[in-house]
């Protein structure tokens, strides 16, 4: 039987575990909405072209395979968004200026906090860290650009340049391989269950973290994860209790 080692590794997540994603997105939304004010664009329809715009991007299926870049893809969600309130063909200026506000801002407005920064600075004395990101590659490596975090990460992994991303399997035994460690040497800390704590399971890594920062109850049927935290700020509590 193997001795039974301590952590060696720990692997995060990015978006709303690490960053708020989340809230920067309703603070770039926000400015989007005062940009249409000052539009003709009615009033009643802003809010309407706004969610539209959330829903395709939550069901957005990018393949950079298809020759169109992100930022294509987005400009055309918004597009479409205007197109199906207003009943007319936008301006495609509108739509273009739309998305640029909307990423730009999102991208300013987000931030490594410096608590969440100095637990990292902490944890990479005893620990290799990774960083495991879904999304496309551009947008993903925009942020990490953006929250100045690469330094803190023996390796930093995006989904969008592997074949697979989160809860494949594959994307996890590029981690493990290219840092020379064994599932059992890592925990998992992420939000989401279906991707980081389902990915982390079939990883076969020595415990999962979820992050659940609006204390959301467990869907039925989900996966259950080792360990629940409010913040990745407490994840010190956890690391105690695994060595």
């Amino acid at each position: 039987m193997m001795e039974n080692r301590g952590i060696l590794s720990i692997i995060f997540d990015l978006d709303n575990t690490l960053i708020d994603t989340a809230g920067a997105g309703q603070v770039a939304i926000q400015k989007v909405c005062e940009l249409l004010k000052s539009t003709p664009v009615q009033e009643s329809h802003i809010t309407n072209i706004c969610e539209l715009f959330l829903q395709k991007l939550l069901h957005e299926t990018f393949d950079p395979a298809e020759g169109r870049t992100i930022d294509e893809v987005r400009i055309r969600h918004w597009s479409e968004a205007l197109h199906e309130n207003l009943g007319t063909d936008p301006d495609p200026a509108l739509a273009s200026s739309c998305y640029y506000t909307w990423k730009n801002t999102r991208l300013q407005a987000l931030t490594l906090s410096p608590d969440i920064r100095s637990l990292l600075e902490e944890l990479q004395k005893n620990y290799k860290l990774l960083l495991l990101t879904n999304g496309d590659s551009q947008t993903q490596w925009e942020k990490i650009e953006a929250v100045r975090c690469k330094g803190l990460f023996s390796a930093v992994v995006v989904g969008g340049d592997h074949p697979e991303q989160k809860p494949g399997l594959s994307i996890f035994a590029h981690c493990f391989e290219s840092q020379g460690i064994q599932p059992q040497d890592c925990i998992m800390v992420g939000d989401s269950l279906s991707t980081d704590i389902q990915g982390g399971i079939n990883a076969g890594v020595k415990a999962t973290v979820w992050i659940n920062s609006d204390g959301k109850s467990l869907p039925q049927g989900s996966v259950t994860p080792d360990y629940t935290l409010a913040s990745v700020l407490h994840l010190t509590d956890v690391l105690a209790q695994l060595t």
